[in-house]
């Protein structure tokens, strides 16, 4: 069951959906680390299982990404992004500009090209036609 946004402004709209400590960062590592098993998110950042396994669950059911059986272990999931997550990798991009700028987190090596605006979009666009071709 889809729970009730709290309001029709499409940013609070997008908050509801994404705004929590955890549901970004699924998504980062989806779309920059190509994870897709429920332990490989859990390990990340130290998530809870339940909290992991709400998230999840919320973005399945928003069609921001899918549950798919794994052929070689059918008792097994993996995740996969959907055309509506990779939407929000320019958006996760930017987050990393905004966070080396005006955080104290240093630069770091994984990061470098997303600091540059053109390597940035390169980089976007590269990714989400490798992103759209898995769907």
């Amino acid at each position: 069951m889809k729970k009730t946004l709290r309001s029709d402004c499409p940013i609070a709209a997008s908050l509801d959906i994404l705004g929590d400590r955890w549901t970004m960062l699924i998504l980062r590592d989806m779309l920059l680390g190509g994870k897709s098993q429920f332990g490989e998110f859990a390990a990340a950042e130290g998530v809870a299982t339940n909290i992991l396994a709400d998230r999840l669950a919320t973005l399945v059911e928003r069609g921001i990404i899918e549950r798919v059986p794994d052929e070689a272990d059918r008792r097994k999931y993996h995740y996969r992004v959907l055309r509506p997550g990779v939407e929000l990798l320019p958006v996760i991009a930017e987050l990393v500009v905004w966070g080396v700028k005006n955080t104290d987190v240093p630069p770091s090596a994984e990061f470098e090209s997303m600091l540059n605006s053109d390597t940035r979009a390169a980089f976007v666009g590269e990714r989400t036609k490798q992103l759209l071709a898995q769907i």
